[in-house]
Parts: structure tokens; C-alpha cells; sequence
């Protein structure tokens, strides 16, 4: 697989990225599904697509406060047309205010690892988890889940749609600029930039019985330049709530946020940071050592394959033939300058995207696309 960056400022400026894809009976059913992404021009999500670049990167703090701050005025709006409310809804308000202060702390804390466990000392540039916890309930709470939409979701116009699934990408991208920007200042290695690879409305496949192994043989390893299925429905991992919960126990409210995979499509992540495997991070082996244990005194049973407990590994990037190095800053800075994806080809297939998430009517060209979804998901059925 070949994939085509461009600097999204300087459309003449490109690179050619090259991909090597494990050849097993699951990737041959995730190839095809991604060529039809390609062959019948599916949208690919660009305002979605690197999370944690923070050189050259124009969507960041504010940026993307601002975006939520947007998506927010546009449900709240929705809410005094009362539509929710004459159905037998409560009204659904919300009064959060995002910003730089609202998200993070300040670099007039300190910044700095933590001491002992203890992260109070050093709070500059850290993201606050119970607010960004919080944006997240709201999106839960108005759109539901893959096989179970929200009423609030199903009432709603388009622009409230769209603007309630704002809410989760903004989120979780938001979320990685952050750490990164952290992670920039106190550990610069060990940055998180990767890539999302998602298009809306792309075909679901149910995940068959035996895929489910291949979550157990990968886990939660992660190595740059790795090619990993896409999480392909809204909701919770596990590990997720127990890094969220700091590995305390769960009430009920919290496990029915909870998700196990059951879909798979032609999507795929992309990890561009440092190698974080067990057998080269003790505290990476660690902590699945205490997330295994948090499992088991939550009551879900470890050894379950249907948790899907992990990433599905799709294969890897040829980093020398791509960039001519391993060094990840280099490989980092290269990304960089060419955060926009043009091209993509496997096999004989191939598509181009020739568009950004910055012209003036992505937005609504985005909703016009999402419309069939969002008519079938307003039917009372």
C-alpha cells in the first residue's frame, strides 16, 4: 500500500509513504473492504485524520476549542426549538465554555514528571481528564451507541447531527494534541503522533470468531509506522476507562459505556510514535499486568477474546524506503510539512482526495454526504 502526503499549503509538495500488509485471511477480507472504499469514492475524513502533531499543526488548543465551542452553540440552539421536548425529552443544554484554561493547565505550573505517582506538583500542560470526561458524557448522552442511537440523535436536524459527532472526534483529537504538547516540553521521544484513516459512512462487517484471537497475539503494542484496525463504533474500550478511572472500581453507569469491537471496515489507524511493545516498555508491560487484575475484580473475564482486549495488527511502514531513516524526529518533521493525504493505492486500486478540511464549505459538503445516514437514523424504527 502506497500512501501519497501533501503539504496541504503547497499542493505541488508531495511524499510517498510505503506500506507492507501482513498476509493473512483477515487482511485479505480488510483489503477488499478498503478498496471499496477507494473504488466507490467514499469520503475520507481530513478534519479527522493526525492526531498529535504538534509542529506546524494549525489545529490546535484554540483551534480546536473553538471548534467544540461551535458545535456546543449549535446543539443548544437546537434544544430551544423544543423538538426534544414536545417528543417527551428532557431538555438537553449544555453550559461548558471550552478554552485553553477550561482543558489544560497552564505552563505556569510546573511542568514535569510526575513525583512518586503524584502528578499535583507538576501540573503545567496536562490535559484535565474530568473535563474532557465530561465533553465526552455529553456526546454519549446525545448520540447513544452504533446499535442503539439516542432519541436525542434520532429527533435532531442535520447541522445537530453533525455537530453532536463533532463532539467525539474533537474530543479524542483534542485529547492527543495535548499529550503531545506535553510530551514535546518533558519527554520529546516519547511524543504520540498518529494517523486515523476513517470515511464516513464506510460498509461494517461483523468481526468473525476467530478474528477475535488476533486482538490476544498483538495486545496493546503499538511500534512506529504500524498499520492497526480502526475502532470502528462510538463508545469506551476498557482500557480506556480504567487509564480514565485511574484504575479504580466501576459502577454500573461506567460499564454500560464500556464496548467491546464488534465491527470491522476498510478503516485503519497508523501509529507514528515510539515503540511502546511489553517487551521493550516495563511500565507499558506493567500496566497491562494491572489492567488484566482491574478486569477480573470488575467482572469481566480476561482470557474473553470478544473483549477484544488490544489492536489488530494490519502490518507496518518500510520507514527506510519511505524516509530514508528510522529516526523518528526526522520521520516526525517530514510528516509535518505533508499533513494531507492526496493518494492512496493497494493492489490496483487507487483514489485521490483531492480536497481539505480548511475550504470554506467542507463542513456542509461533509453533511450533504451524511444525509442518507442521517435520514435512516431518524426513522422511529
Amino acid at each position: 500500500m502506497i500512501i501519497t502526503y501533501r503539504n496541504p499549503l503547497q499542493s505541488e509538495q508531495t511524499i510517498d509513504v510505503h506500506f507492507d500488509i501482513d498476509k493473512n485471511e483477515f487482511t485479505d477480507r480488510w483489503k477488499q473492504q478498503l478498496k471499496t472504499l477507494l473504488q466507490d469514492k467514499y469520503h475520507l475524513e481530513k478534519n479527522y485524520c493526525f492526531m498529535g502533531f504538534v509542529e506546524n499543526n494549525p489545529r490546535d488548543v484554540n483551534f480546536l476549542c473553538n471548534e467544540i465551542n461551535q458545535a456546543i452553540f449549535q446543539i443548544n440552539r437546537f434544544n430551544t426549538y423544543n423538538k426534544w421536548q414536545m417528543a417527551g425529552l428532557e431538555p438537553y443544554h449544555i453550559d461548558d465554555h471550552f478554552d485553553c484554561d477550561t482543558v489544560m493547565w497552564s505552563n505556569e505550573h510546573p511542568v514535569g514528571k510526575a513525583i512518586d505517582g503524584d502528578e499535583s506538583p507538576t501540573l503545567g500542560l496536562r490535559l484535565k481528564h474530568d473535563v474532557m470526561n465530561r465533553l465526552h458524557r455529553y456526546f454519549e448522552d446525545l448520540q447513544g451507541e452504533a446499535w442503539g442511537l439516542s432519541a436525542y440523535y434520532k429527533i435532531a436536524d442535520y447541522n445537530t447531527k453533525y455537530a453532536i459527532r463533532q463532539l467525539n472526534d474533537l474530543c479524542h483529537e483534542l485529547e492527543s494534541y495535548v499529550l503531545s504538547l506535553r510530551k514535546s516540553v518533558v519527554e520529546p521521544q516519547w511524543q504520540r503522533p498518529s494517523q486515523i484513516m476513517t470515511w464516513l459512512q464506510a460498509p461494517r462487517q461483523n468481526l468473525e470468531s476467530k478474528d477475535f484471537e488476533m486482538f490476544k497475539q498483538n495486545k496493546f503494542d503499538r511500534q512506529i509506522g504500524g498499520v492497526y484496525l480502526h475502532w470502528a463504533q462510538i463508545g469506551k474500550t476498557h482500557i480506556e476507562v480504567f487509564r480514565d478511572e485511574d484504575g479504580a472500581d466501576i459502577d454500573d453507569a461506567v460499564c454500560s459505556t464500556i464496548n467491546a469491537l464488534k465491527y470491522y471496515t476498510g478503516e485503519f489507524d497508523i501509529e507514528w510514535g515510539k515503540d511502546v511493545t511489553e517487551a521493550t516498555a516495563p511500565w507499558h508491560a506493567q500496566e497491562q499486568q494491572d489492567f488484566f487484575s482491574w478486569l477480573e475484580k470488575n467482572g469481566f473475564d480476561s482470557k474473553d477474546p470478544t473483549l477484544a482486549l488490544g489492536y489488530i495488527k494490519i502490518g507496518n511502514c518500510d520507514l527506510q524506503k519511505s524516509f530514508g531513516t528510522n529516526d523518528q524526529y526526522k520521520i516526525w518533521s517530514t510528516l509535518a510539512e505533508h499533513l494531507d493525504v492526496y493518494k492512496i493505492q493497494i493492489d490496483d486500486v487507487e483514489s485521490t482526495f483531492d480536497y481539505v478540511w480548511s475550504q470554506p464549505n467542507y463542513k456542509q459538503k461533509q453533511i450533504e454526504i451524511m444525509m442518507p445516514g442521517y435520514n435512516h437514523s431518524s426513522k422511529n424504527d
